[in-house]
């Protein structure tokens, strides 16, 4: 009798330790585009590791854009996938990526970056605070829009257009990056 209640004793304590450990990764970064986010890496060093963004992490490089979101900002990013790009007009990305339109490009992609770290509990929070939106000045200038959707984030643009955050709370050492389904554009 003594062995089996130290046999249940132990399998209770393993199952509580595999729980507790469990939990601990939940709260760890997402995978995304393949790749584990590291939190202590910075905004373009984990960005580069996600296979769902190369087409952002070519579009930063042409646009001069590392330097910046290597610094200790903090920024938070509406970073959109490939399949986003993608999505565009056939041809504005290549059109995009060429030298004479650095500044349009530089306009786009500063559209997805606002100043501070907003992780998606402080994104709800704003919206709810705003009666049901929370407006976001962006490092280009012009401002987003947050709103919630059930339990989604939806960012939309100046122009009407929405993105849905598809994987929130990707934490950098200089900020947070939300994943988005649409590339978001300026006025």
């Amino acid at each position: 009798m003594k062995l089996i209640k130290l046999a249940s004793a132990i399998t209770l304590a393993t199952a509580i330790s595999a729980t507790a450990f469990a939990g601990g990764m939940k709260n760890s970064n997402p995978m995304v585009g393949g790749a584990a986010m590291v939190a202590t890496n910075d905004i373009v060093d984990n960005a580069v590791k996600s296979k769902d963004h190369t087409t952002l992490v070519a579009a930063v490089t042409a646009a001069g854009l590392v330097e910046t979101l290597k610094s200790p900002g903090p920024f938070t990013v509406f970073a959109p996938t490939n399949a986003a790009f993608a999505a565009l007009p056939a041809g504005t990305v290549d059109t995009l990526l060429k030298p004479e339109n650095k500044g349009t490009l530089t306009a786009v992609l500063t559209y997805h970056v606002v100043a501070g770290k907003l992780d998606a509990k402080n994104l709800a929070q704003q919206v709810k605070d705003g009666g049901g939106k929370a407006t976001l000045a962006t490092v280009q200038g012009g401002e987003l829009t947050v709103t919630a959707v059930g339990k989604d984030l939806v960012v939309t643009d100046a122009k009407g257009g929405s993105s849905k955050v598809t994987i929130g709370n990707v934490y950098q050492s200089n900020g947070v990056i939300h994943v988005v389904d649409s590339v978001l554009l300026p006025q």
